[in-house]
């Protein structure tokens, strides 16, 4: 008779470990696509996708277009290489907060309609937070 305590059954962590590299490349492929799109694309057609970034200064987009790209690479390219994994944790906390700061734009603008958004990606990075750092990946 085995007690649940001595069946440390390796299938969890191989399902915990899987879920966090789906949500580490959905993050970073959102992350690296919107970002692509306000450092690249003209502000006007941006404004016409996204009210709000026609009424920021241009310089103001483009900056956060580099953070969103740095955020994405940051969440999935260090895990991915297996150098220096732990910034990843990191890159999450910076992508929480950003998220979380967007929310927060977004609601005083009255802007709604635009939060779910930024609660897919909030949670999407705070559980890549949490299963990187309960279930690290060891560098080379």
């Amino acid at each position: 008779m085995s007690s649940l305590a001595g069946d440390a059954s390796p299938k969890p962590r191989k399902l915990l470990n899987a879920a966090l590299w789906g949500a580490q490349a959905l993050v970073f492929i959102g992350f690296v696509i919107i970002g692509w799109m306000k450092l690249f694309k003209p502000i006007p057609e941006l404004a016409a996708m996204w009210a709000w970034t026609g009424q920021l200064p241009a310089a103001v987009v483009r900056g956060l277009a580099i953070i969103d790209i740095t955020g994405g690479v940051g969440i999935f390219l260090p895990t991915v290489t297996r150098i220096k994994p732990g910034l990843t944790v990191l890159a999450a906390v910076g992508c929480v907060a950003l998220q979380m700061c967007a929310m927060a734009f977004h609601i005083y603008r009255g802007e709604m309609a635009a939060t779910p958004v930024n609660v897919v990606f909030l949670a999407l990075s705070a559980f890549v937070l949490w299963g990187r750092r309960a279930q690290p990946v060891r560098a080379r």
